[in-house]
This record gives structure tokens, C-alpha cells and sequence, in this order.
């Protein structure tokens, strides 16, 4: 099993990554961008089903604050 769960916020006409959880690289871990286009990377020691119901929790209990952040241009 593979995933991908990613918040996109607009800014202006287009539409930014700003978080992203995923298994690329065989390992899950959280991707976080700055308006720059800068990233952090974040490991998870957790399992795919561990990582993938993390994700979704906190994208969708945080992306209001997460968007916040980005707009401010600061890391989410």
C-alpha cells in the first residue's frame, strides 16, 4: 500500500502544496513547504495505516491553521 494525502492552499491564481504526507522512498514521512517553495522533511516512525490515519486527522483538523502559516509565509 501507497499513499499520498496533501493540503493545497491558493494563493492567487494557483494552487501551492504546503503539506504532504506520503511513502515515497519506501518510508512515510511529512513534507512541509513554505511559499518559497523550501521544504522540511519530517520521518515517521509509524506504518502506513498508522501514517495514512494520522494524516487525514490532521490535515483535516489543522488545515485552517496550516493555511494561516503558509499565507504568513511561514512553514505549516
Amino acid at each position: 500500500m501507497e499513499f499520498l494525502v496533501q493540503l493545497e492552499i491558493k494563493v492567487a491564481e494557483s494552487w501551492r502544496e504546503a503539506i504532504r504526507y506520503d511513502t515515497a522512498h519506501g518510508f512515510t514521512h511529512i513534507d512541509k513547504y513554505n511559499q518559497k517553495g523550501e521544504a522540511r522533511k519530517e520521518v515517521l516512525k509509524l506504518n502506513y495505516s498508522e501514517a495514512l490515519t494520522r494524516a487525514e486527522r490532521d490535515i483535516k483538523g489543522n488545515w485552517s491553521i496550516y493555511r494561516r502559516r503558509f499565507l504568513r509565509g511561514g512553514f505549516p
